[in-house]
């Protein structure tokens, strides 16, 4: 029986993406299923190239001009999920550069969305609950 690698299922472009995931630290899985919602409210499956698991990020590796990458970005958009979209075929050497500033720009704004949750939490009642919640379980 012979051994098949993940790298065996993936384009020249996925593998140059994968290897540079892999030497850069991130792990990844390759088309992990998402569950979306098309335009028409129809449930469907699609499998991004790569999840970038400890991110919640996924990573579409385009491969070619003919096929309507505006319609996969809003319909992720619509359905929550943070991907970036690389276009090896136009420019094999940005590429990179694209990845890293996206991704961090992903970061950055979560990060701002946490400070502004985690500002805006009435702590006080949080403790005041917590503190109640525990003290009822302790008694019983």
């Amino acid at each position: 029986m012979e051994n098949i690698s993940v790298y065996d299922q993936m384009t020249r472009s996925e593998k140059e993406v994968a290897i540079f995931l892999k030497e850069t630290g991130i792990f990844w899985s390759y088309e992990k299923p998402v569950y979306i919602w098309d335009e028409n409210d129809r449930p469907r499956v699609w499998t991004p190239d790569f999840c970038l698991v400890s991110f919640g990020i996924y990573v579409e590796v385009c491969g070619s001009e003919d096929f309507d990458y505006n319609y996969r970005k809003k319909t992720y958009r619509n359905n929550g999920y943070d991907v970036i979209f690389l276009h090896l075929y136009k420019d094999s050497f940005s590429w990179k550069k694209h990845f890293i500033r996206f991704l961090k720009m992903i970061m950055e704004y979560r990060a701002k969305n946490f400070d502004y949750v985690f500002k805006n939490i009435n702590w006080t009642l949080f403790f005041v609950k917590e503190c109640k919640e525990t003290f009822i379980y302790i008694i019983k």
